[in-house]
């Protein structure tokens, strides 16, 4: 392999709501697309989301050369990687696929062409396994949805990913305005599902027991501390929030209540009861407005917050040394 490589076109495989926005992401940037999916009517699906998702790219800046016309479609999965630079794959979370569909990966590309999946569950040690000629290529690079508009992407190497893969990946997604972080274990779920994971039991835990309802824990979240992880993330604020001793003496100041928390925090069962119980809530806080309604609602402030954020992109920055 080599790491001179220059990545122009990129094939999707899977074009449902992560592969149809890592579409658009692309398309933004300026690169050639050829996207494939056997499902019926994807290709209109694909064109429609795309269409739709222009203008908050738009919004946000395109890339010099940026087009739609720049996307190709093809079911059929040798048409759509010839002379891919980096396959961007994000078909079903089932093991026994992705190792059949990277065992033709592997025959069907060069062995200096990338293939990162968006699996959200799966690792790539379990996956890369399919690959026997090239596992060394095959990496995680799972987004956040919508990948269109959230910068996160997750890189994960395999027990056989290598080194040179994991930093020609990072470098990618880089320079297309995502914003890396590298895993140095593979974990289920990655780190920013465990992390919604926890804040989700503890969350569950408060409706299903009466403390709280959806409307108002959904408050406490985004009107509290979801107003500063969109600026620092904890690890910074706990730094803050020690003062001039910084996170020393958060230590010593919160380390007790802290604990002490940790012991008496929910573990809920999710039976039907309990689903219907946060289910009722959630509709409450709802109320007539529909699932479109409140995803523009989200992506409307969301690019708000992507467009002040990019004035100080130094807020967030992180030292690598």
């Amino acid at each position: 392999m080599t790491d001179t490589k220059t990545i122009h076109r990129i094939t999707v495989i899977g074009t449902g709501v992560i592969g149809a926005s890592w579409t658009a992401l692309f398309l933004a940037k300026g690169l050639q697309v050829v996207a494939t999916d056997v499902a019926p009517n994807a290709e209109g699906s694909l064109r429609k989301f795309v269409e739709t998702a222009w203008p908050a790219l738009k919004r946000l800046g395109l890339s010099p050369g940026a087009s739609q016309s720049n996307l190709r479609f093809t079911p059929a999965l040798p048409e759509a990687v010839a002379g891919a630079d980096l396959v961007q794959e994000n078909g079903p979370e089932r093991v026994e696929f992705k190792r059949k569909l990277y065992g033709q990966l592997d025959e069907l590309l060069p062995p200096d062409v990338i293939i990162a999946s968006s699996s959200s569950g799966l690792t790539m040690s379990e996956i890369q396994s399919g690959a026997a000629s090239h596992p060394e290529r095959c990496v995680i690079a799972h987004p956040f949805n919508p990948p269109h508009l959230v910068p996160l992407v997750e890189i994960v190497g395999g027990a056989k990913t290598s080194e040179e893969t994991i930093l020609r990946a990072t470098d990618f997604y880089t320079s297309i305005g995502k914003k890396p972080v590298r895993l140095n274990k593979e974990v289920p779920g990655h780190v920013a599902n465990r992390l919604q994971a926890a804040l989700g039991r503890e969350v569950y835990h408060l409706v299903a027991e009466g403390v709280v309802s959806a409307a108002d824990v959904d408050t406490a979240l985004c009107w509290g501390p979801g107003l500063r992880w969109g600026i620092m993330g904890n690890m910074m604020l706990n730094h803050l929030g020690g003062g001039a001793g910084g996170i020393e003496h958060f230590f010593q100041q919160f380390t007790g209540p802290l604990t002490a928390w940790w012991k008496v925090l929910g573990s809920p069962v999710l039976t039907p009861e309990v689903q219907k119980k946060l289910a009722d809530s959630v509709h409450a806080e709802v109320g007539s407005r529909t699932v479109e309604e409140l995803e523009a609602e989200r992506d409307d402030v969301l690019l708000g917050f992507l467009e002040l954020r990019a004035k100080r992109p130094e807020t967030a920055g992180r030292h690598r040394g």
